[in-house]
């Protein structure tokens, strides 16, 4: 099992799904970022991992589908509507079939089951809650949505806090916290701790299961040398009370993961982390072509052998 955002995490997923049986393998992902744009429901991230499953990503944004157009966009900037969220043609075909069978009254959890049939994806890819669950920052300019902060100012503002609306009335996907306590191993995804990897946390029960699970726990830094390999995870850390380094991180994991595979260039941060009670495994965890991914993927493997 692995719990993800997107695109970071997605690398990671893409390893896993060359390594190991792509229907043994259960993704969990974030969901509080997605939004309504033009009247569709959009869920970001999962839909970066259904895309990476399914062979059509586009590698090159790490997001969206590869080869796609922007007729609508284009004709809807025409008319004078917002386009900073940019939907390829095809994109939006999936985001139309979304929003259709969530509004004839169908979970999340057995639309994104619908999407994957329908993409020939044989991997169990879990919303992390059917309930909506939102990352509201508030910032230097005001309180944003994630993607009005991450795409529309760019990351830019001051974060001052941030909260995840709706977290605490929200249910766990049907079958997501079973999934935890009988998994063989759990990831944790290199994707932003804060925005990515926190509110799945925040949903209630799913960090009791990791805490309870029997199987490893590890995750992958995001980060090396107090710098995320892209986005403004570092920027972020701050809010959860950590300094933006592999060590914090440990820190707001410490509870329930064993071990936590660190960059090279962060090998001197050891023993500050091995003092959380948490293991560590050094590796090199760039993911630049698919060959990384697959090592990476190895690399995680052996710790259950």
């Amino acid at each position: 099992m692995l719990l993800t955002g997107g695109t970071g995490g997605a690398k990671l997923v893409l390893g896993f799904h060359e390594e190991a049986a792509p229907e043994d393998l259960v993704v969990v992902c974030n969901t509080a970022d997605d939004s309504v744009v033009h009247g569709l429901h959009v869920s970001p991230d999962v839909d970066t991992i259904v895309y990476t499953l399914a062979g059509l990503i586009d590698p090159a944004k790490g997001w969206g589908i590869q080869g796609d157009t922007f007729t609508v966009l284009d004709q809807l900037r025409r008319l004078g509507n917002e386009t900073w969220f940019r939907l390829g043609d095809r994109d939006i075909a999936t985001h139309l079939t979304r929003t259709r069978l969530l509004a004839e009254g169908q979970p999340l959890s057995r639309v994104t089951a619908a999407l994957c049939a329908e993409f020939g994806v044989r991997s169990t890819v879990l919303p992390m809650s059917d309930q909506r669950v939102e990352t509201r920052l508030s910032t230097s300019e005001g309180e944003l949505s994630f993607q009005e902060y991450f795409v529309k100012a760019r990351w830019q503002p001051e974060v001052l806090s941030l909260r995840y609306l709706g977290s605490e009335d929200c249910r766990a996907s049907p079958g997501l916290l079973d999934a935890i306590r009988e998994a063989a191993m759990v990831v944790v995804c290199p994707s932003n701790p804060v925005t990515s990897i926190a509110p799945i946390l925040a949903v209630p029960g799913v960090r009791e299961a990791l805490r309870e699970t029997s199987a490893r726990v590890a995750a992958v830094s995001p980060m090396v040398q107090g710098r995320s390999f892209s986005g403004p995870a570092h920027r972020l850390m701050a809010t959860l009370g950590v300094e933006a380094s592999s060590a914090g991180l440990a820190s707001a994991y410490h509870d329930f993961v064993d071990v936590l595979v660190i960059d090279q260039g962060d090998r001197k941060l050891r023993p500050a982390i091995e003092r959380l009670g948490v293991g560590v495994r050094v590796a090199s965890i760039r993911m630049d072509t698919l060959d990384d991914k697959k090592r990476l993927a190895r690399e995680l493997l052996r710790l259950v052998d």
